[in-house]
């Protein structure tokens, strides 16, 4: 009787006690939350003693909890492979296939077709592939051209995996804390002050949880780039005489085919415009006819011959 009366005129001063001490133990590791906590609960049990005793074993769980061995390296693999093959679209379907047995994806496609019979036809693919097949693929792929260049870097993400896991255990423990004391809070005020610091930790959580599945995938499957280039220059080969016959008759008759209707256009043009035309004609036959009427004759003086 005296816990129920004595809990609404001290639930803001405890819930936000206890808010501090949860936000606290999410943000610090796991060994720094176990050793900070411990106060914050020695805090909350002067200013509340009958709600010390549940306070405390909410905080000791999310404070004890064990930390997250390391248990093997974890690898980003990442290779780079360069070869000079005899026909760059042949050993594009040989990859492919490769590809396909390997349960692995080819995740880019970039061809640069020659613009000059100087240029070498190339191509860059990039590959994604099982960790444990990186090196079988790599011999695989070595046996489709002349290599001229192999490289393989790894990167180290084990601690970085080992934080994120901490980190989204001891949120998630947060998580549960802060839905408990959502539970007992007593005013409307510290509901939404508890609900909103419980939206920001799953917010959190769902950050880490994805950057923890992007590195996990990471590690599982390596990338390959594949620089391919054909080993001559591309030269267009010369079309056979069916061809070139067939292409001959092609352009001729389009060529008619213009013409014709060309001629039809220019046709249709007199036809609208013969009005025209023929007020021109007339005018100037009958310029001529009126020059030729008036215009002065010429007299013609007799030649006198003179008799001897």
């Amino acid at each position: 009787m005296y816990t129920s009366m004595k809990l609404p005129r001290t639930s803001a001063l405890f819930v936000s006690a206890l808010l501090g001490g949860v936000i606290f133990t999410s943000c610090a590791s796991s060994h720094q939350s176990a050793n900070q906590a411990i106060p914050q609960v020695a805090a909350d049990g002067a200013a509340d003693k009958a709600m010390a005793p549940a306070s405390e074993s909410s905080l000791s769980q999310n404070t004890q909890a064990a930390p997250i061995a390391r248990s093997r390296t974890q690898l980003i693999k990442k290779a780079a492979m360069s070869l000079t093959v005899n026909s760059v679209d042949q050993t594009i379907d040989a990859v492919s296939q490769i590809i396909n047995k390997q349960q692995g994806d080819l995740i880019g496609l970039q061809e640069q077709q020659p613009k000059n019979d100087s240029r070498r036809y190339t191509a860059t693919i990039q590959l994604r592939i099982p960790e444990n097949l990186l090196e079988p693929t790599l011999e695989q792929i070595a046996k489709l051209g002349t290599v001229e260049t192999r490289n393989i870097t790894a990167g180290d993400v084990g601690d970085r995996l080992v934080d994120f896991q901490a980190r989204l255990t001891n949120l998630q423990k947060t998580e549960v804390n802060l839905q408990k004391i959502m539970d007992r809070a007593g005013s409307i005020r510290d509901v939404l002050s508890v609900a909103q610091e419980l939206n920001n930790v799953r917010q959190t959580i769902e950050q880490i949880n994805a950057q923890l599945k992007s590195l996990q995938n990471q590690v599982a499957y390596s990338t390959i780039t594949l620089n391919l280039e054909a080993a001559v220059s591309s030269t267009s080969p010369q079309p056979a005489f069916s061809l070139q016959v067939q292409e001959t008759w092609n352009n001729s008759t389009h060529s008619l085919s213009a013409f014709s209707v060309g001629l039809l256009k220019l046709g249709i043009w007199l036809m609208v415009y013969s009005p025209y035309l023929l007020i021109f004609v007339a005018l100037i036959y009958g310029f001529n006819r009126w020059r030729r009427t008036h215009s002065p004759r010429l007299t013609q003086t007799p030649q006198s011959t003179t008799s001897e």
